[in-house]
């Protein structure tokens, strides 16, 4: 496609070093970063974004396609993408060595991650690198190799994230960051192994930059008082903190950092899409909008679209109508994904298991019900149920809810709470051995047995 009478009209950052990093199964790269130095205190740090509303009209067959999935599904053994692939991976794809459209925000940002000024503006850039993490991380991890402007451009990208990402935690962001849990599959699609990938400086290197657009977006036209589509996510119930809090105090040094994890997780509301701005709560932010992922998810179009009209002056990019009702839909769509991907890891997870049939394994006791226990086997992240008629047979159970944990007590006796000894608990968090007994693929169902020592 010819692009010339376009990149005429555009900020042209071709000659400036700029570079992707991504997972290296990856295909479609829909943000870049570039770096130049403006003085020896002073950088321009350009966010780079895929302008895939140039190519995407409002209201077009691709765009109410598009609307419809809401989002791309990553599931483990394929991607179901939002847009054709030819529009993902390739005409908006942030490839190196080719000449490609973006939406940019452009900081000058000082060695102590200040912003000292910012500008939005459609660019045309040219991506020197594509990296992947492992590669990032290698230049991170060795500063004193071999020189290279990459590297050095690197190293000083990463000395600001370090410092953006400490001033958020300051601030109050929570760090939920947690392995990922992936699958080595054979060519018939069969898991063979199971690994997990581990985040890395590398990554906290992108994302802190993408938090930083995103951010900077959602308050450049929060502040104007115009109607925007946020990214938001409410305070956690208060008696859910609470009884963790409770827990925590009660269990002392013995509760693990992943049984905290798991706790503060579940009193978390759902991050949501609205043009009611309540602030992130997660990430300490007063505004946050979604605007660096426009090849996989919609709600980042739409956002796109509003910057084309309030910020870069399009009167002909049409306000997006009933946006609150896109909103609810684009925070659906998303949900039903999310739901897809872990049904996705839970079918994995079975078809995993069903070949291991008998064997035993240490995990973790990861919840606590009143029809059993939730166990996650340490090595490998499966999640089973231990039904509650397989626990302590011959023993009465109690269910207690607020203290996460089933209690055995010997069964001829009457039981009076304080009165008499457990002769069992089981507690969220407990190490336990269990045998994995029955791994049903089709209902993504998996059960252990506790193996008492």
């Amino acid at each position: 496609m010819d692009l010339t009478d376009e990149i005429i009209r555009r900020k042209d950052m071709r000659d400036i070093l700029t570079f992707t990093i991504d997972p290296a199964d990856a295909k479609d790269f829909d943000d870049a970063l570039s770096l130049q130095a403006i003085n020896d205190t002073t950088w321009q740090v350009g966010v780079h974004i895929a302008d895939v509303t140039h190519y995407v009209k409002q209201g077009d067959d691709i765009d109410k396609e598009a609307y419809t999935k809401g989002t791309s599904v990553y599931l483990v053994d394929r991607v179901l993408p939002m847009l054709p692939e030819e529009l993902c991976n390739d005409l908006c794809s942030l490839r190196p060595n080719e000449d490609k459209l973006c939406m940019s925000v452009i900081f000058q940002i000082d060695n102590d991650a200040n912003v000292k000024k910012y500008k939005i503006a459609r660019t045309v850039i040219r991506s020197d690198y594509r990296l992947t993490y492992e590669q990032a991380q290698t230049y991170i991890d060795n500063p004193n190799s071999t020189p290279s402007e990459l590297q050095q451009a690197i190293g000083h990208l990463n000395a600001l994230a370090l410092i953006l990402r400490r001033k958020r935690m300051a601030a109050g962001a929570l760090d939920l960051e947690q392995d990922e849990v992936r699958f080595k599959l054979d060519e018939n699609a069969h898991p063979i192994d199971v690994y997990f990938v581990k985040p890395m400086p590398a990554n906290h290197l992108i994302e802190e930059f993408m938090l930083l657009a995103n951010r900077t977006i959602a308050e450049e036209i929060g502040k104007r008082g115009k109607t925007m589509l946020y990214r938001v996510h409410d305070k956690p119930d208060s008696d859910k903190l609470d009884t963790l809090e409770a827990f925590r105090k009660r269990m002392g040094d013995k509760i693990s950092e992943s049984t905290l994890y798991m706790l503060t997780v579940r009193a978390m509301a759902k991050a949501v899409y609205s043009t009611h701005n309540i602030g992130h709560y997660g990430l300490a932010f007063h505004y946050y909008t979604h605007f660096t992922s426009p090849i996989r998810r919609y709600p980042d179009m739409i956002v796109h679209r509003l910057v084309a009209r309030y910020i870069l002056g399009d009167r002909h990019e049409k306000m997006p109508l009933d946006l609150e009702e896109k909103a609810q839909h684009c925070s659906d769509t998303e949900q039903q994904a999310a739901l897809a991907e872990r049904d996705s890891v839970k079918q994995m997870q079975a078809l995993w298991l069903a070949d291991h049939i008998g064997e035993e394994a240490e995990g973790t006791i990861s919840g606590v019900t009143n029809f059993g226990l939730f166990v996650t086997l340490n090595h490998s992240r499966c999640d089973g149920l231990v039904h509650l008629r397989t626990i302590c047979p011959g023993h009465m159970l109690d269910y207690e809810e607020n203290n996460f944990r089933l209690v055995a007590y010997a069964s001829h006796s009457r039981k009076k709470r304080g009165a008499l000894k457990p002769y069992k608990t089981y507690t969220l968090g407990d190490i336990v051995k269990v045998k994995i007994i029955r791994a049903d693929v089709d209902k993504r169902q998996i059960d252990f047995l506790l193996v008492e020592e």
